[in-house]
């Protein structure tokens, strides 16, 4: 049901109607650097919603999720830290580059798509949002998020490959989202990755957050390696590098860290093997809806392109096993519900599923390092 829009709520569509087109934010790109956010109202989620469901009363209703309850009887004594891992596909590739031939063009307009991505992340609430391929991080995300009461922060590729498509919104990159009522931002690094000594066009951000709630010190990171096949070394490459950067940034994993991304890397791959056995201590968290908590999902993006149907596990949020505990996981999509066309589509917005994991303190982190 979508509430009759009240004098507060126009106000409200009225400002989510802003960030629909770009063409005035790209005409004044010197309003782009520091928009003075703290002029903004807050924005009630709830609003928000609403307002996003009248853009897509259209579409058919958001795919139905559960989360999957991981608790082994751990007791926890502060509320669970909600992560959300999501590649939404950036604007600029999925209209000119990525060419998804199952995928009618109406379904990737980016008034209605941004809606949808939008709809997901209210849905699920996230408090720490990790996003992939973000190309309207100015005119949307860090608007609409920063009123949301997040506190954001990007970092765009050197080279995008959105800048090679006409009418683009800029460079795409990694970006990151925490609740301000909830963490205290200690320290944020930007970290470029390196390949053979060599500085890639793939990025990563780092930030160590402080839990108000308990005290406890942890590092969130976000990345996004090089695609394709054929270049699983230079991927492993810069898992090695950005493993060695949080290495430091943790003290040698005296800090619990959780690293969320798309390493465009299936579980057989190098790069996964490194994170696996890394000194860091490091697990993936949807390993754990697996029977035997062992396995992988057998997907976390399913496409079709002229090449043929594309379906692979990439996306992963890897955590610090003796520091945190998983207490539940959103389940992924099925077959069914993804339907014969595959990602993105009219449904659902990216290519990619969003992972979202609850996660806790382990009241004795020492006892397992």
């Amino acid at each position: 049901l979508v509430c009759s829009m009240g004098n507060s709520t126009s106000r409200l569509y009225s400002a989510l109607a802003k960030t629909l087109s770009s063409s005035a934010v790209t005409q004044h790109q010197d309003c782009l650097e520091q928009p003075d956010l703290a002029q903004l109202d807050p924005i009630d989620p709830k609003d928000l919603l609403e307002e996003c469901q009248i853009v897509l009363q259209k579409r058919p209703p958001r795919f139905q999720r559960n989360f999957v309850d991981l608790k082994k009887n751990a007791a926890s004594n502060h509320r669970p830290i909600r992560v959300m891992q999501w590649n939404i596909l950036a604007q600029a590739l999925g209209e000119g580059k990525d060419n998804f031939v199952q995928c009618p063009i109406e379904a990737l307009k980016w008034e209605e798509r941004k809606c949808l991505i939008l709809e997901e992340i209210l849905a699920y609430k996230p408090d720490i949002l990790c996003l992939q391929e973000v190309d309207h991080y100015f005119d949307t995300f860090e608007p609409l998020l920063s009123r949301l009461g997040y506190q954001c922060t990007f970092f765009p590729k050197p080279w995008s490959p959105c800048l090679d498509v006409e009418q683009n919104n800029g460079p795409d990159g990694c970006a990151l989202f925490f609740l301000k009522d909830r963490f205290e931002l200690i320290n944020s690094a930007n970290i470029r990755l390196t390949a053979m000594k060599l500085k890639t066009n793939q990025v990563a951000i780092a930030q160590t957050l402080k839990c108000n709630e308990t005290g406890r010190l942890f590092c969130i990171a976000v990345t996004h390696l090089k695609a394709r096949t054929g270049w699983e070394r230079f991927r492993s490459a810069q898992g090695c590098d950005l493993l060695q950067n949080l290495k430091s940034i943790t003290q040698g994993a005296k800090i619990p860290l959780i690293v969320c991304g798309d390493f465009n890397a299936e579980p057989t791959e190098e790069v996964y093997k490194e994170f696996s056995n890394s000194s860091l201590n490091l697990n993936s968290a949807y390993k754990l809806l697996s029977p035997d908590g062992q396995s992988e999902p057998p997907y976390t993006t399913w496409k079709i392109r002229p090449s043929g149907e594309c379906r692979h596990t990439l996306d992963y949020i890897w955590y610090s096993q003796h520091a945190l505990n998983v207490n539940s996981a959103l389940g992924l999509l099925t077959e069914e519900q993804i339907g014969p066309n595959r990602l993105p589509s009219f449904n659902y917005p990216s290519d990619h599923l969003s992972l979202v994991c609850d996660f806790s303190f382990n009241q004795d982190p020492d006892r397992l390092l």
